[in-house]
């Protein structure tokens, strides 16, 4: 299942293109978004290695890297959100109503359980006018995020990017392994060395259900993130999203005993204050220590 938030290749780089029309201009105008995604900095392709990750500056190599976005707003000079339609444009694949999914993995090499095409960008359409600005939502709205993935329309049928019917699905998935490599480690000592796995899954937790398999009515913890770029330039410019700024604090050579690899969002993992935080999200009992790190804009 793929083809925003981003020529195709794993970076996404597109141009994003809002014709600039004259305030009061009467009519629509075309959005499209680009995303991008990075490490550190560096383009993000499946079985790449990236140094200097983390808090042990090791050398990981990604296996995914997809998330949805909902609730895009183009911001106007005097604050204004204007919705980009509170429908997308409805491609049957990557956007459904104001959701859409933003896929940079291309299932080659350790990715190999993604699928081949991928998605960066959001297209849509706003009344003619001028904007600066840009506002999105990382994640699924509640009423969206409790179905069946096996009868959901696209994007919303990726089994990969769902937990089950009480938690939803997974807003931002990023999968890695950990080969403990760091920029002092010689690359024949550490070749020898096990290899971690490291995931960032970012989703509803806490969800009020009968079971697993029943649709709550409501998440103690919603984990979506509200991101917003005051002056963005919407005919040129890209919003990057780079989980090297998320994995910052983070350990990604070592597991919290009896928790899943990485961070899964969940209450009392060790792993998570760092990552939680990087993202803007407050985290067991924790205020948020500042703004979302993760993504940016160029």
């Amino acid at each position: 299942m793929k083809t925003t938030l981003i020529a195709m290749s794993a970076a996404g780089l597109l141009t994003a293109c809002t014709t600039h029309m004259p305030t009061g201009t009467t009519g629509q105008q075309a959005v499209k978004l680009n995303f991008a995604a990075e490490v550190n900095g560096q383009t993000f392709a499946c079985g790449r290695q990236y140094p200097a990750i983390g808090t042990t500056r090791s050398t990981i190599t990604p296996a995914d890297f997809r998330y949805y976005v909902s609730e895009v707003q183009l911001l106007t000079a005097d604050g204004r959100a204007v919705p980009v339609q509170v429908q997308l444009e409805q491609d049957g694949v990557w956007q459904l109503e104001n959701i859409a999914l933003l896929d940079f993995e291309d299932a080659s090499g350790p990715c190999r359980n993604g699928t081949r095409a991928m998605n960066t960008r959001v297209r849509g359409q706003v009344p003619a006018g001028r904007y600066t600005g840009v506002r999105f939502t990382l994640g699924i709205p509640f009423e969206r995020n409790h179905g069946d993935p096996t009868v959901s329309p696209a994007p919303l049928n990726s089994t990969a990017m769902f937990w089950n019917w009480q938690g939803g699905y997974k807003f931002l998935k990023f999968d890695t392994t950990s080969s403990g490599i760091t920029p002092e480690t010689p690359a024949a000592a550490s070749a020898q060395g096990p290899v971690t796995r490291y995931s960032v899954h970012l989703g509803s937790t806490v969800c009020a259900a009968a079971s697993r398999t029943s649709a709550p009515s409501t998440c103690q913890n919603p984990n979506r993130v509200t991101v917003e770029f005051r002056n963005f330039d919407l005919s040129s410019g890209t919003i990057v999203a780079d989980m090297g700024r998320v994995l910052k604090g983070a350990n990604v050579d070592v597991n919290a005993p009896k928790t899943s690899p990485g961070c899964m969002s969940f209450p009392g993992d060790a792993d998570c204050p760092s990552v939680m935080g990087a993202l803007g999200l407050a985290y067991d009992g924790q205020s948020a220590p500042g703004a979302q790190q993760l993504f940016g804009m160029r």
